[in-house]
């Protein structure tokens, strides 16, 4: 019996003992009870506060530390709760005789696999102060991006939200108050104004109905999109919708690139090191293509020409890919193209909210225009025949 992320990485474990796998079953762990379990399920660490400990750990190793101290050290300087609890939990494990990258992994998903599979090589290679310091780079350029890319997106989701709740506030309560004045002017009321006279009565009378039903769609969409068509369907129409196709790919090569670089580094295999990849990169589709590469690699393929097989990929991270591998400077030329691709993802933002906030703005002000005519105009009516 083995812990292992999926299948592959199961296979690639039991390899290292022995040469022959006939079959591969998945065994259930037991569960933890309701009291036990942290209320939401366990968090998933900040990358930026995992880039600060990984800084920690390559200087304090660096000084000749040994293993458990520096663990514990670490831990004290910890402010992330969540971090502070594994880092303790791991001190432990590692004083009882397990290796730091098991100790890790044996903590659920809460962790990257980049950082778990890297200090693996760092132990292995005798180099875990410098895989430290790598993943601390990687983890720190990480965050900045994931960061750069939240702050731009406030604007329009705020615009987004204050525009639905306007509407709603509008329909529920103002429309109705002169629905019996627009009724008192008699006559034929004009078309838009009996559009939102309609629409208000609707929301008014089922809003229990509308709130349930959109909450229900929710919860049901978000279980399909666990599902392996969910997965699929939603990464395929992020690749392809005209605003966020170009994000989605550069953000891919970012995360292809850095990724690859920062595991070459510790002296990971080829093999081992795009599987891993394939788990970082953010969008399923193109992290399943990624995968897809290692038959290629095992058959003696070079990684260049495997990466012309994903079309989801830039053209220019394939050439360079293969310009590196030709020169024997595969890791440094995958950490320049993983900083410019980190360039591009913040331009690619940029130009997508260039696109999104004045679209956001002309929908709010047709709804405006909408709203304004259905109150002004039975009144410009009404003052015509006085």
């Amino acid at each position: 019996m083995v812990e292992a992320y999926d299948e592959f990485d199961a296979v690639a474990r039991i390899k290292e003992n022995y040469p022959i796998v006939l079959s591969v079953a998945e065994v259930q762990e037991h569960k933890e009870s309701f009291l036990t379990r942290d209320i939401g399920g366990p968090r998933k660490v900040k990358l930026k506060h995992l880039a600060l400990v990984c800084s920690q750990f390559s200087i304090i190793l660096g000084a000749g530390l040994p293993m458990v101290r520096s663990v514990e050290l670490v831990a004290e300087q910890t402010a992330d709760k969540t971090l502070r609890k594994i880092l303790d939990q791991v001190a432990g494990d590692v004083a009882a005789g397990n290796s730091l990258a098991e100790s890790f992994a044996s903590k659920g998903k809460q962790l990257p696999t980049t950082f778990i599979e890297t200090i693996r090589a760092g132990e292995e290679a005798g180099t875990l102060d410098t895989a430290f310091q790598n993943l601390f780079t990687y983890f720190d350029k990480s965050a900045k991006t994931h960061d750069k890319i939240v702050s731009a997106l406030i604007y329009p989701v705020f615009l987004i939200v204050l525009a639905i709740v306007v509407v709603i506030v509008l329909m529920v309560t103002a429309i109705p108050m002169f629905t019996q004045q627009f009724a008192d002017l008699g006559g034929q009321l004009p078309l838009v104004t009996r559009m939102l006279i309609g629409m208000s009565n609707f929301m008014t009378a089922y809003w229990m109905f509308l709130v349930g039903g959109v909450l229900l769609a929710v919860f049901l969409l978000k279980i399909w999109s666990k599902t392996e068509k969910g997965k699929t369907f939603f990464a395929t129409l992020r690749l392809r919708f005209p605003v966020l196709r170009n994000v989605e790919r550069m953000n891919a090569a970012s995360q292809f690139a850095n990724t690859m670089s920062t595991i070459l580094s510790v002296g990971m295999p080829m093999t081992r090191t795009i599987v891993i990849t394939s788990r970082v990169i953010t969008n399923y589709v193109v992290g399943l293509s990624v995968r897809d590469m290692v038959a290629g690699v095992e058959e003696g393929r070079h990684l260049g020409d495997c990466m012309r097989s994903c079309k989801w990929l830039p053209d220019l991270l394939t050439e360079m890919t293969a310009v590196g591998e030709d020169s024997g400077s595969l890791e440094n030329t995958l950490g320049v193209i993983g900083s410019y691709y980190d360039n591009e993802v913040n331009i690619a933002v940029s130009r997508m909210l260039s696109i999104l906030e004045p679209a956001i703005i002309v929908v709010m002000a047709i709804f405006v225009v909408f709203i304004l005519l259905g109150f002004y105009m039975p009144m410009i009516g009404m003052y015509g025949l006085m």
